[in-house]
């Protein structure tokens, strides 16, 4: 039986002080991070305002899709201070590093009720380099070296389905769409009365943006009935079926040009030689600009943004560039935290509404999970075995595939926060790996955004780090590590012993899991353990010895007991 070793990570300003814990890792039973980088930790504020952009409109309901402060210098702080690894963290996935659109699009759609940036990463303007609201090439290579020092890998987001919207500072500062004479502060300004759907029917001078060569547009005729085809949310819409070289759109030369060696901070190293035309399809420049990234920082995966909207080739495609990027790096940089890792590059995506079904398709395309958009979010600790003992089924019928769980993330807060410690022993002790997204931890709240048409941003509101619930955020921690230490219960086979009690084991080690535990009646460990076994509640470190069956301890904690052999 597996020994029982929870272990802390030190963390050291220098790469090479910080010790490893994370030799067992597999994507298949992580637990992943998820952070927005310009909501989290403001490490610098000089970087707060670029591109024109503003920040304040009066009111944080006007607020609340602006860029807000957050960069790679806070997060690399807190991974320093050792905000991750307490929390046993295997992975950590930021949004889209590139840099964004510069102007703001419609709040929502047509209800142009606030000015919506790309402060999410979502609208990206030039793969090529960092968005300077983030921080630098070497700010970004400072925190994934540490991430990677601490045993952490490191995901980023990969869309190859569009670029960002056309926007009114955008069409000022390269001149692709009539202005007037607008400014660029003007531009800047939240013009409520401005409708984007009838500015772009109307002034499209696609010449001078992305073009037809690369993209879909409204006056062409296209299968509606097809994802692969159609316009999400009125984005520009890649035309990732097209085979034919491209040039790279003027827009993008004319700026590469006007910054010259002053952005030279900002771009990507092993992206600067595909700033010139290529012999490559529209896809193939994204998915080529997407693998420098992997290339030059050792990123280990990615989140796939809409797959089914992307030609599913395009992603195979995306999947050995990065697998080849990878290796390169970890060729290049032996004797680093990261070098000898071994797992193939990893990728997840969102398929609207996936479970935890199988995707065959998927798998051969190099995608090992879909997000999992059903994990029950309310805490029903009475069903929730069942739930598992799917989810493990699931593991042990595909050695490829396997769940990707979450309670709330970018796009959806589903979670009954009023119960949030039951919630995160539903997602944290559940097969598969599982996705916390920033602020569960410290139940961050709503902010006035929830008012607005897009209620949506209102849950990507700035994390709570004076508010934090101290009690939520240990109950994260202390589930977070007995799972890292414990990786059977990610990845082992289920057997459910009542509605409440079930056992997971690998044949190396075996662990029995309880929620909501009766210390009069104690705990039925199904035979798992012999009578006299001396074992441990991992929650509590309290120890028990098994008698007719049973295990009793004075107490529990937090609805949930964790048992395994003690050493």
């Amino acid at each position: 039986m597996k020994k029982l070793f929870l272990a802390i990570a030190l963390t050291m300003a220098a790469w090479g002080s910080y010790a490893s814990t994370n030799d067992d890792f597999a994507w298949g039973n992580a637990s992943v991070y998820f952070v927005i980088t310009d909501r989290f930790c403001n490490g610098d504020t000089s970087n707060d305002v670029n591109y024109g952009r503003k920040n304040d409109y009066g009111s944080e309901r006007m607020n609340a899709a602006t860029f807000h402060g957050g960069d790679f210098k806070g997060m690399l702080k807190k991974a320093q201070d050792g905000y991750f690894t307490e929390m046993g963290i295997d992975v950590v996935w930021m949004t889209d590093v590139y840099e964004q659109i510069h102007g703001w699009m419609s709040g929502s759609g047509d209800v142009n009720d606030f000015p919506h940036y790309g402060y999410h990463g979502y609208y990206p303007l030039d793969y090529t380099q960092i968005d300077k609201n983030y921080g630098t090439v070497e700010e970004f290579r400072a925190l994934v070296d540490c991430l990677h020092a601490q045993g952490i890998r490191v995901m980023l987001g990969a869309n190859i389905n569009n670029p960002g919207y056309p926007t009114l500072l955008d069409a000022v500062q390269y001149g692709f769409a009539p202005t007037g004479n607008m400014t660029e502060a003007e531009a800047a300004e939240h013009h409520r009365e401005w409708s984007y759907s009838n500015w772009t029917k109307e002034n499209r001078d696609w010449d001078r943006w992305w073009t037809c060569d690369w993209l879909r547009l409204g006056e062409e005729e296209v299968n509606e009935t097809a994802p692969e085809t159609m316009t999400l949310f009125g984005l520009p819409d890649l035309k990732t079926e097209k085979t034919e070289a491209v040039k790279i759109p003027k827009f993008l030369k004319a700026k590469w040009k006007a910054e010259g060696s002053s952005n030279d901070a900002w771009v990507n190293p092993s992206a600067r030689h595909l700033r010139n035309d290529q012999n490559m399809a529209p896809a193939e420049y994204f998915i080529a600009w997407i693998a420098s990234w992997v290339e030059e920082f050792g990123i280990d995966g990615m989140r796939c943004d809409i797959v089914e909207y992307v030609h599913l080739y395009r992603w195979k495609e995306m999947s050995d560039a990065c697998n080849a990027a990878l290796e390169r790096w970890r060729k290049r940089h032996k004797g680093e935290p990261a070098s000898d890792w071994d797992e193939k590059f990893y990728m997840t995506g969102d398929y609207d509404y996936a479970s935890i079904d199988y995707k065959p398709d998927y798998a051969a395309a190099g995608f090992s999970s879909m997000v999992n958009f059903y994990l029950p979010k309310h805490g029903d600790l009475d069903s929730i075995v069942y739930t598992w003992q799917a989810y493990a089924d699931s593991v042990a019928a595909h050695s490829d595939w396997h769940p990707f769980s979450y309670l709330n993330n970018s796009y959806h807060r589903d979670t009954d926060m009023n119960n949030i410690i039951d919630c995160a022993t539903c997602l944290l002790l559940s097969p598969g790996a599982v996705q916390i997204f920033y602020g569960d931890e410290s139940r961050r709240g709503l902010s006035d955004a929830r008012l607005n048409v897009d209620s949506d941003q209102a849950f990507r509101s700035d994390m709570n780090w004076e508010t934090a619930d101290s009690a939520v955020h240990e109950h994260f921690k202390r589930l977070g590590k007995i799972r890292q230490s414990h990786r059977v219960i990610g990845s082992g086979r289920q057997i459910t012993i009542d509605n409440h009690t079930c056992a997971r084991t690998d044949g190396k080690e075996t662990v029995v899991i309880c929620v909501v535990p009766n210390p009069e009646r104690g705990i039925n460990v199904g035979g798992q353990f012999a009578d006299g076994t001396v074992v441990t509640e991992l929650y509590t470190g309290e120890k028990g010895t098994v008698k007719d069956g049973r295990v009793k301890f004075a107490s529990h904690r937090n609805n949930v007991a964790i048992i395994a052999v003690a050493e």
